[in-house]
C-alpha cells in the first residue's frame, strides 16, 4: 500500500470569500465541488488540492499546521496578501536559507511566505 498527500482541507465561515483569496494567492481556479464547498484542484493535480469546508464557529486560537508559500520576492508577496485582504502578522524570521514571514488569510488562518535565496 502507497499513501500519498492529495490535500488539505480549510474550515471556514465564508468559503467563497477565502476560496477566493487563496484561487487568487495561488493562481489556482475552481473546480466542480461540493455544494457549499470550493475545491481548488483535484485529487490527481501536480500539487494538493484545497478544500475550502463550511462551519459555523469561528477560529479560537494559533493552527498547528499551515501552509508555506514560496515567492520570488518577499516584499512583493507581502503586499499580494494584503492586497488580497490578508494581513502580515508583523513575524519574520531571516536564516541563511532565506526569508519567512507570517501571514493571515481574510478569517485569520496563518501561513508562511517564504524566499529562499
Amino acid at each position: 500500500m502507497t499513501n500519498r498527500w492529495v490535500g488539505v482541507t480549510i474550515d471556514c465561515l465564508d468559503v467563497e470569500r477565502i476560496a477566493g483569496f487563496w484561487s487568487a494567492l495561488l493562481d489556482r481556479p475552481r473546480t466542480p465541488s461540493r455544494p457549499g464547498w470550493v475545491y481548488l484542484g483535484h485529487p490527481g493535480d501536480p500539487q494538493p488540492r484545497l478544500t475550502f469546508q463550511p462551519v459555523t464557529e469561528p477560529k479560537h486560537a494559533k493552527i498547528r499546521l499551515h501552509l508555506d508559500v514560496a515567492v520570488d520576492d518577499i516584499d512583493q508577496g507581502i503586499a499580494q496578501v494584503v492586497a488580497l485582504g490578508g494581513r502580515f502578522t508583523g513575524e519574520r524570521h531571516d536564516y541563511d536559507e532565506g526569508v519567512v514571514v507570517v501571514m493571515a488569510d481574510p478569517e485569520e488562518h496563518e501561513f508562511c511566505l517564504v524566499h529562499y535565496y
